[in-house]
């Protein structure tokens, strides 16, 4: 029975993080990783890299017929237990709603909510005690952010989706862990939209390392929390975002820089 973690966004930034810690033993005995990504020749960079088999999927999840092929090979491999999976594809633009393009909201929309959600539903029959979900989030999931409206709010629902469906799963052996990252230096930033308020954000709230929240994600999740936010001021703006008035943290957000 082969064990197998599942990683999207593998051709690079965090996805591909999680792919070399996988890789080293971080998470357990695994026997084979499925990589999905968009670009081919990073994937297949991994296969030949990695010690552990990859098998690379290369295609775009904002396609919905992509989770088919993903479903489909699942249930060709005999005895197939998914012991992690890791929905790590991202997708944002930065900038004023009503100035962005017009298929910029639906491509985060597609990305961001509707494929985790999908490879969520199509993985769970082959997930087993001891199985775990990470679901990339955000600390723009915290409250509604000006200049990031449908991106924020497509993280606060993987948020509220993943720490729902670990209540869900009590019981199983199955756990589900949100991780609620501050910005890394991935390829999120190649085509932000609005430099400037890309640029001022990243000025106000620095960046994180991606092998330390790919860490502090994978020893979450392998704890049973549904919850992990790896950056220390962080875990004390979400406090706040559940104390204070919308508004006051908008004032708040405006005095460090983060929005006009």
């Amino acid at each position: 029975m082969p064990r197998i973690a599942i990683v999207t966004g593998a051709s690079s930034g965090l996805g591909r993080e999680f792919v070399r810690l996988i890789d080293s033993g971080v998470a357990g005995q695994v026997d084979e990783i499925w990589g999905i990504g968009r670009r081919a020749e990073r994937l297949e960079a991994l296969v030949r890299i990695a010690k552990t088999p990859v098998r690379a999927f290369c295609f775009d999840l904002g396609v919905l017929d992509s989770f088919d092929v993903i479903e489909e090979a699942l249930a060709k491999t005999e005895g197939a237990e998914v012991t992690l999976l890791i929905n790590c594809a991202g997708s944002g633009s930065f900038g004023r709603f009503g100035e962005q393009s017009s298929t910029s909201a639906s491509d985060m929309a597609a990305i961001l909510v509707r494929a985790p959600v999908e490879l969520t539903y199509r993985a769970l029959p082959y997930l087993v005690p001891g199985s775990s979900i990470i679901n990339i989030s955000s600390v723009a999931a915290f409250m509604p952010q000006p200049d990031l409206a449908v991106y924020a709010a497509a993280k606060r629902f993987v948020l509220d989706f993943s720490r729902a469906l670990a209540v869900e799963l009590e019981g199983t052996g199955i756990t589900v862990c949100a991780v609620c990252p501050k910005p890394m230096r991935t390829g999120f930033f190649d085509a932000p939209g609005d430099i400037e308020t890309a640029a001022r954000i990243t000025r106000a709230l620095g960046f994180e390392k991606v092998e330390r929240v790919a860490r502090k994600a994978l020893k979450a999740a392998s704890r049973g929390r549904d919850l992990c936010i790896p950056a220390p001021e962080m875990r004390a703006y979400y406090a706040a975002a559940h104390v204070l008035p919308y508004r006051a943290l908008i004032a708040l957000q405006r005095k460090i820089g983060t929005i006009t």
